[in-house]
């Protein structure tokens, strides 16, 4: 590399570096210390090898840069203001009351892809955004930058395995090994090493190099670039601070502001107006897409008896057949989830993730911000694993469809370790989430084919055994819908039900009925948003609801109803699983939880 070339570098790698230390001063806070560390790295990224339209943020042949280390925010933002994207001005106005530039990076910026933050997700996306570009077939490459602390990080691991697995050329991950964490050093220090060996297990090129030398940074990433059917990762040992003596290599100064800002900008050589021209992609290709075609959803007849994730699995392959946009990701439980029905329809477009939960939610947001519409689908019980993926997903703002199979004691003899109880309250809890929850295999089907245009993260609950099919092929189900499907003015209570237990409900009813107690039954099959009217009427009219659900009493249906009529101020019982379940049938299960038909007329006669 020429001298000016060098001197280029070294010098807007300062400029990074003091950016970083004033838009934190500015701020009062931010993590200063850590951006310096990475600096060359992404002064010669930038410089030399990214390939970017900023002009064009949607450019489908544009990089992708994922900053896994998100604490390093004010870097990115120096990168930013290098490139031209935004101001000086705003690039002080980090971490302020309204400012784009948040404390950790999310996609208010065009620029920014998803949002980072949470340790050890930027890798497992970036394996879900280079399986995107090969579906694409499109050149770009996918640059991840973590720090060494989060190499700790399980999720990581299940990326690097994935990534190598299936030889993801176009992704490189560097590694900002600057030793210290947020409380002291990491586990394996400066011994990169120790790294390239584990990667080297997974099938990844490992290089090594001195983080701090642009030669040596521009040659490992050119190598990237020419490395072929296997993913590189980049071992840079840096000094976390670097430049700065008062933070250079020194445990403590994690996560603060520079107590002498002016004078550690002096020590890096002041501030400076250097540019970046990230050079712009050569071409603008159309990304590759399937084709569409018709939806011919599946139809059961009524009176039979189908399992919701029949439903599920048999309206996801006609999905795939009418939209070629839509592509499924299962953790290595297809048979069971019946996601195999698309795989079998569609193998370009499925996924095995494997039992890698945290990989099955983070390869489904990496797609989504590729365009494409992804269901990712494992037992109910097992998502909870990959909570903090669906929660971040949601600060992503990103559109993904999980598909939660064998949920609640229903399932019967696998016992409690295999029984999705906690699911609904979490999803619930995810910010913009819908939730829902079918009783019949025609809802499921039209349920799974509603998800397609929900955004934010959506949920769907299916059931293992076979339930009766109640209602006829063809129906709607509005997200934010219920259906009634008992009532009489006489109504003396109403029963509030979802999935399996609408059945249960429905048998209670008409038993309760013989014996002239006549109740009315809600199938609120969408549990957020809820039918805040249907809820209404119910309790207006009846000022009684016992709501029944297969799950914790926390968080689940019941709260969702309670939530929704709490200022009425009606009576609402709340029958849900309450003990630790053993193993038992399906029929058994439901009347241990006392959740089953006559728990139900037990509860409304007491009430009553």
């Amino acid at each position: 590399m020429p001298e000016r070339d060098l001197h280029y570098l070294t010098e807007l790698a300062g400029q990074l570096r003091v950016d970083s230390v004033r838009s934190s001063a500015a701020a009062g806070s931010g993590h200063p210390t850590s951006s310096m560390s990475a600096a060359d790295l992404m002064a010669v990224l930038f410089a030399c090898h990214l390939r970017y339209d900023f002009e064009q943020p949607d450019n489908p042949a544009n990089d992708h840069l994922i900053f896994s280390k998100g604490h390093a925010s004010p870097l990115l933002y120096a990168l930013f203001k290098a490139a031209g994207a935004i101001t000086d001005e705003e690039l002080l106005s980090f971490r302020k009351r309204g400012s784009r530039l948040e404390g950790h990076p999310t996609p208010r910026l065009p620029w920014v892809d998803v949002a980072t933050g949470s340790l050890g997700q930027g890798l497992p996306v970036g394996v879900g955004m280079a399986m995107a570009g090969r579906l694409e077939r499109l050149p770009y490459r996918v640059w991840v930058l973590c720090g060494d602390s989060e190499l700790a990080e399980g999720s990581v691991w299940e990326a690097a395995e994935h990534a190598g697995d299936e030889g993801l050329a176009n992704l490189t991950l560097i590694v900002d090994v600057n030793r210290l964490g947020q409380r002291g050093p990491t586990r394996h220090g400066w011994d990169t090493g120790a790294y390239a060996r584990r990667f080297g297990a997974f099938g990844w090129h490992t290089v090594e190099i001195d983080g701090h030398d642009p030669g040596q940074i521009d040659f490992a990433l050119g190598d990237a670039c020419n490395t072929r059917r296997r993913p590189t990762v980049i071992l840079a040992k840096t000094r976390k601070g670097e430049g700065v003596v008062e933070v250079e290599n020194r445990e403590g100064a994690h996560g603060k502001a520079l107590k002498d800002p002016d004078t550690a900008v002096a020590e890096l050589g002041g501030v400076r107006t250097l540019t970046v021209d990230v050079h712009r992609p050569e071409i603008m290709p159309q990304p590759y897409r399937f084709d569409d075609g018709k939806l011919t959803l599946p139809e059961y007849e009524p009176g039979t008896r189908v399992a919701t994730r029949t439903g599920y699995g048999e309206a996801l392959a006609a999905l795939g057949a009418a939209r070629g946009d839509v592509v499924a990701l299962d953790g290595e439980v297809a048979d069971s989830t019946k996601t195999q029905e698309f795989a079998k329809a569609f193998p370009d477009r499925f996924f095995e993730m494997y039992i890698a939960e945290q990989q099955l939610v983070a390869a489904a947001v990496g797609m989504q911000a590729r365009g494409f519409v992804p269901y990712a689908a494992t037992f109910a019980a097992f998502l909870t694993r990959a909570h903090d993926f669906i929660r971040m997903a949601a600060v992503s703002q990103a559109s993904i469809r999980l598909v939660g199979s064998h949920a609640g004691v229903a399932i019967g003899e696998d016992g409690p370790s295999q029984m999705g109880l906690e699911d609904l309250a979490m999803l619930r809890s995810v910010h913009g989430s819908t939730v829902l929850y079918p009783c019949d295999a025609n809802q499921a089907a039209a349920l799974t084919a509603e998800m397609a245009g929900i955004s934010g993260v959506s949920y769907l609950r299916t059931t293992r055994g076979d339930t009766p099919v109640i209602y006829e092929p063809g129906e709607r189900f509005p997200v934010g819908g219920s259906r009634v499907l008992r009532h009489t003015p006489a109504d003396r209570a109403t029963i509030v039900a979802a999935g399996v237990t609408v059945h249960e409900a429905l048998a209670a009813a008409d038993e309760l009925a013989a014996d002239g107690i006549p109740v009315g039954v809600i199938d609120l099959y969408s549990v957020k948003p809820v039918d805040k009217a249907a809820l209404t009427a119910a309790a207006t009219t009846t000022g009684n609801l016992i709501t029944v659900e297969d799950h914790r009493p926390e968080g689940g249906l019941g709260d969702a109803v309670t939530d929704a009529v709490s200022e009425l101020g009606p009576r609402v019982v709340k029958l849900a699983v309450r003990g630790l379940p053993g193993s038992a049938t399906p029929v058994e299960q439901l009347a241990d939880a006392h959740i089953d038909r006559r728990a139900i007329v037990g509860a409304v006669k007491r009430l009553l």
